[in-house]
């Protein structure tokens, strides 16, 4: 199976962003996940311009984190992000959880959480937009058994699985995909070595082979994104870098 690959653009803070999705064009890289402001960004007209231009996609539009609200204005940003997603045509919008409370996190807490991203993947979807859930380490769904509990509670919302924060929690990577494999609609892979993130097989936090194949076993067809690590070297190295290492793997 030939999975569609795309690069996450979190730490391109002041980029020249055709410029650089030439760079990411030239290391093979078939689409990217934006995480910039709407205003950086500019129109969902202008970005196809842009995209087109160069022969790469946009794989996922990313939002701030939610809160427990639906009245707030992250909220209403994250809906703005999700009709700009449905603008450019982007199927697949993504957004974490609040940070870690200063206590025990409660059933309570856990349907509050549920409503909000329930109610915005109601909004997305006459807009042909997914929603996805991104579990993180030290944000309100924290554990193993958090993220099981808080997944049973989602009907209209996805999963945007990112193995790297399973793996933190103590979870075998391989048996979450099977595990979760009706609910994922999107894909982050990440590597860490000691307390840093890094480039993909610097660290091998996971089998990364064994995850890809178990990915091939229950036919999924969404993006794969990486997200780089923050080792001091040039963005375009990174590119490069964890390309190469996906082609190494047969990728």
């Amino acid at each position: 199976m030939t999975f569609r690959l795309a690069y996450s653009t979190l730490h391109w803070k002041e980029s020249k962003l055709e410029q650089d999705l030439i760079h990411l064009k030239e290391a093979g890289w078939e689409g990217w996940e934006t995480r910039q402001s709407l205003d950086w960004l500019g129109s969902a007209r202008r970005i196809r311009r842009i995209c087109d231009a160069i022969g790469l996609k946009v794989a996922a539009v990313s939002g701030p984190n939610v809160t427990l609200s639906t009245t707030d204005s992250a909220y209403e940003i994250n809906k703005r992000r999700i009709e700009f997603a449905s603008d450019l045509g982007v199927s697949t919008f993504m957004t974490k959880g609040p940070g870690r409370l200063d206590r025990s996190t409660t059933g309570a807490d856990l349907d509050m959480m549920a409503a909000v991203y329930e109610g915005l993947a109601v909004f997305a979807e006459p807009l042909g937009v997914t929603v996805t859930f991104h579990p993180h380490i030290n944000h309100l769904v924290d554990s193993a058994d958090e993220w099981q509990r808080f997944m049973t509670r989602l009907h209209h919302c996805r999963l945007c699985f990112d193995m790297s924060h399973a793996v933190h929690w103590g979870c075998d990577p391989v048996q979450a995909v099977y595990d979760y494999r009706d609910r994922i609609s999107y894909v982050h892979l990440h590597d860490y070595r000691g307390q840093a993130d890094v480039q993909l097989g610097e660290g091998m936090m996971c089998d990364y082979p064994a995850f890809l194949s178990a990915l091939e076993d229950i036919s999924y067809t969404g993006w794969i994104t990486v997200c780089p690590g923050t080792t001091k070297i040039p963005e375009n190295e990174k590119l490069r870098i964890n390309r190469m290492y996906l082609k190494s793997i047969g990728y």
